[in-house]
């Protein structure tokens, strides 16, 4: 299997981890979106072992997320499942938290709106979404380098681009998803979390 390998998972594994070892106290389940090489995956897995760690990714990326996990050993970090923020093959429940990193740049926004509205039905009330990556504020960038990233990015293709951290809110908020934390992470990141609200009766 070819095991593929990413820098930038290597060099924000461990400021990520230090808010998720506070964040996922109280949980068991947690849905990766977009696992990408798999290195994130058995990462946490490792240091978070009372996690149930649900890869997922589109299909072209599984053989390297098995590798990460086969390499491992890790009995807590499961293969992946096939998984298109705009397509049908979604878990339907059994996770009390989502987690993805650097995916709503890579994404169209009408695949990050789906996204939102498929985590909204799938996590149960406190259950927890946690995004990480790069975002601007009032609509505009934090960085040079960030606006220089994004400059690549729709380079790349048109329907790419740095998200601005209020219509993300916007659409959380639409899906029942309370903003609680805003995380400064390294390289002008952020690690953002959301709690699933009480639905009213």
């Amino acid at each position: 299997m070819t095991k593929l390998y990413s820098a930038a998972c290597e060099r924000n594994r461990d400021p990520i981890l230090a808010v998720l070892r506070n964040v996922l106290t109280d949980v068991s389940q947690v849905l990766e979106i977009g696992s990408g090489t798999g290195q994130h995956a058995v990462y946490f897995g490792a240091a978070l072992p009372h996690l149930i760690w649900q890869t997922s990714d589109l299909s072209e990326n599984h053989p390297s997320i098995r590798a990460w996990i086969s390499e491992s050993g890790l009995s807590n970090v499961l293969p992946p499942l096939l998984v298109d923020a705009a397509g049908d093959e979604w878990p339907v429940s059994g996770f009390d938290v989502v987690f993805t990193a650097n995916t709503c740049h890579i994404m169209s926004w009408d695949e990050v709106q789906s996204m939102f509205s498929r985590i909204g039905r799938l996590l149960p009330e406190a259950g927890l979404l946690c995004i990480y990556g790069p975002f601007n504020y009032d609509g505009r960038f934090t960085s040079s380098s960030n606006a220089q990233f994004d400059a690549q990015l729709r380079s790349q293709a048109a329907h790419r681009g740095i998200r601005d951290i209020e219509k993300i809110n916007d659409l959380a908020l639409a899906n029942g998803l309370i903003a609680t934390a805003d995380h400064a992470m390294p390289a002008n990141n952020r690690l953002l979390i959301w709690r699933k609200a009480a639905v009213a009766v």
